[in-house]
């Protein structure tokens, strides 16, 4: 007689709905106080909020930030600790296009460092760009590019680097990585936020 194997159970989500309503009351804000601070509109936070709809990682991010809290505040401390070793496969690794479909950044660094330090690999296919608004003060980049040509414009400032130069430049302006060469170039960029 065959013996059926049952499926481990699938992890389930953070509770980032009670984590949220928890340090919202603490405050003393109101749903309307959070979504000005944090531009997450009132509806999706009271879905967030009695377990309706489950966040991206844009939405926990400018809701932590908006309270001044560390991103694993709002995640919840249940979660395991980390294994000794990890490995993620390809699909993984999550995958942001910009709306030309020019640049993608390939989001490299682990959830719970976003908001304070993240790496992701960029790909900017020739003419595109990846605009960007000023992040907090203080905040900083550090672009190393390992193939084609960028370049990299903060503020008023404007640099073009190679394969194998970095450029490191304050992004508490709005600040812009262009590719203005005929081939895809590829960098790594690391994002370091103020503390």
């Amino acid at each position: 007689m065959a013996t059926r194997k049952t499926a481990a159970a699938a992890p389930q989500p953070p509770r980032v709905g009670a984590a949220l309503a928890a340090v919202r009351r603490q405050r003393g804000q109101s749903l309307e106080d959070v979504s000005r601070q944090a531009g997450v509109s009132k509806s999706m936070l009271s879905q967030i909020e009695r377990g309706q709809a489950n966040p991206t990682v844009a939405v926990v991010w400018r809701l932590a930030t908006a309270f001044g809290v560390p991103l694993a505040e709002l995640l919840g401390d249940d979660r395991p600790a980390e294994p000794l070793l990890a490995t993620l496969p390809a699909h993984a690794t999550p995958l942001l296009a910009s709306p030309d479909g020019k640049c993608e950044l390939r989001i490299l660094g682990p959830i719970d460092l976003a908001g304070r330090f993240e790496w992701y690999l960029l790909r900017v296919q020739p003419g595109g760009a990846l605009d960007s608004r000023a992040h907090e003060p203080g905040s900083r980049e550090h672009l190393t590019v390992d193939r084609g040509t960028l370049e990299v414009q903060a503020g008023a400032e404007r640099a073009r680097l190679r394969a194998g130069e970095t450029a490191r430049y304050a992004v508490d302006v709005p600040h812009r990585i262009h590719n203005p060469g005929k081939s895809t170039a590829q960098a790594l960029l690391v994002v370091v936020h103020a503390a």
